[in-house]
């Protein structure tokens, strides 16, 4: 631990509020602050940048909250992989760090950090130095090149480290995380564009260009203007497909065990400890996703450097090896446009069995190291004065009743939402189905903290209860 509380010392930190409970508008004034910095970075483009080998994955870059090109290219990808690679560490025990005490926490956080540094530092050279974001091909073979090689690591980097510390600002400040809001906007702003947008793929005016407009909802209306029922009938399914996604996902996320628990000092106050059927939330459908897109940017890069390892690309569409069942199926689109073959079947089915079993083995990692167990519910359970209609206060009492309900719910919660991602993804939304399953539910979270907060807010004598022993 002595590496890591030196590292920890010189590495600057956010400093969290002195306050136990922030105000609504304190926090709703930070998660804006922090959004529209995400929105204005994310237009900065990287200055001596001459090749972009990263803007065909379009879909891939609002899962990883990047916008490829600009200052924000690496995204969440390295808070992401460093979370990823530190609990497959404690694990599997190779590193063993107790998550039920404040030190022990604290240390695993410390450990994500300085992770997160490092990943930060060899995306960014990866990125460059394997010819996804790389400077002009006429500056090959001059000190020129490796010049803006090092110009465009040096932005990256601080890129990247801007993404953490604005994370770690909306954790601390905000409401919810940042890795979640960042992923929300992304999602939010390309369902609007792919709905609305007046302009066609390139970016110029639809209208008297002779290519289709983006949007699909102008997709719908013009083509039942001209006389093509097929492709308004795709469009119209895009849009039907994004709305039954957002319902679907409400539903899932409004499921939940509410276990009765009373205050021991305050007679007759009773209060519901709720436990989500989707336990772990959006976290582990986060990690997965953003796990395959980690591989595609490999496979792409690795491609580019003459070793495709995890698979070829044929243009911008995978063509061999790991990519291609990673790949999301267009399962209901092929349906509908008459291009289904047997392969469609296969792949969707192995695309689900992905999605499943990394949820549940991501929900299962995250409950342990996020305090999340019986045993830190329990005892936070008994911090807040609260127990357990006739029983005595006991954390064993507790702790015995919780771990019926929060294993299963970690396991089913956890193959649930990886079967809901794929679903969403196979009926072909105008956005990738696990991104609108992930915005939806990090909106509703969003609500559900906004909500309980201004209750807070409006009731000071609840809040006193709540919050007096916590």
């Amino acid at each position: 631990m002595g590496i890591t509380d030196t590292l920890l010392r010189i590495i600057p930190e956010v400093r969290g509020p002195t306050e136990k409970k922030l105000g609504f508008n304190e926090k709703l004034k930070w998660t804006l602050l922090v959004l529209v910095s995400f929105f204005v970075l994310g237009v900065v483009p990287l200055y001596a940048l001459g090749e972009n080998a990263l803007q065909q994955f379009e879909q891939i870059s609002i899962i990883l909250g990047a916008s490829f090109g600009s200052i924000l290219s690496l995204g969440i990808g390295p808070i992401v992989t460093a979370s990823i690679v530190l609990q497959l560490l404690n694990g599997s025990g190779i590193i063993t760090i107790d998550n039920h005490t404040p030190e022990g926490r604290a240390h695993y956080q410390g450990l994500q950090k300085i992770l997160t540094l490092f990943f930060i530092l060899f995306e960014s050279s990866i990125y460059v130095l394997l010819g996804g974001l790389s400077p002009s091909h006429l500056l090959q073979g001059t000190p020129a090149y490796f010049q803006h090689q090092l110009l465009l690591i040096a932005q990256l980097v601080l890129g990247g480290i801007l993404i953490m510390y604005m994370d770690e600002i909306t954790t601390k400040w905000g409401f919810g995380s940042g890795i979640s809001l960042f992923i929300a906007a992304g999602v939010s702003a390309e369902i609007v564009i792919r709905i609305f947008s007046p302009l066609n793929s390139v970016g110029a005016y639809a209208f008297g260009s002779g290519q289709p407009p983006v949007g699909a909802l102008l997709v719908f209306l013009t083509s039942l203007v001209a006389g093509a029922p097929k492709e308004a009938f795709l469009a119209f399914a895009a849009i039907a497909a994004t709305v039954v996604v957002f319902v679907i996902s409400v539903y899932a996320q409004a499921m939940k065990i509410e276990i009765p628990l009373t205050f021991g000092r305050v007679r007759g106050m009773g209060y519901r400890w709720p436990l989500n059927f989707l336990y772990t939330g959006n976290i582990p459908v986060i990690l997965v996703a953003a796990l395959m897109a980690n591989v595609q940017l490999w496979a792409r890069l690795l491609q580019n450097y003459g070793h495709p390892f995890l698979g070829t690309f044929a243009g911008n569409n995978p063509a061999t090896g790991l990519v291609v069942w990673i790949q999301v199926p267009r399962l209901v689109t092929n349906v509908l446009s008459g291009s289904f073959t047997f392969f469609d079947l296969s792949h969707a089915l192995i695309y689900t069995i992905f999605l499943v079993f990394g949820s549940l083995i991501f929900s299962i990692l995250w409950v342990q190291t996020s305090g999340m167990d019986a045993e830190s519910q329990a005892k936070q359970i008994l911090g807040s004065g609260l127990q357990i209609p006739g029983f005595r206060r006991d954390q064993r009492i507790i702790e015995h009743l919780l771990q019926r309900y929060i294993f299963p719910l970690t396991v089913l919660g956890g193959m649930t939402i990886g079967l809901l991602a794929a679903s969403a993804d196979l009926l072909g939304a105008l956005s990738r189905g696990t991104g609108i399953l992930l915005t939806v539910m990090i909106v509703y979270r969003l609500y559900e903290d906004i909500a309980k907060q201004h209750m807070m807010d409006m009731h000071p004598m609840l809040k006193k209860a709540m919050g007096g022993s916590a």
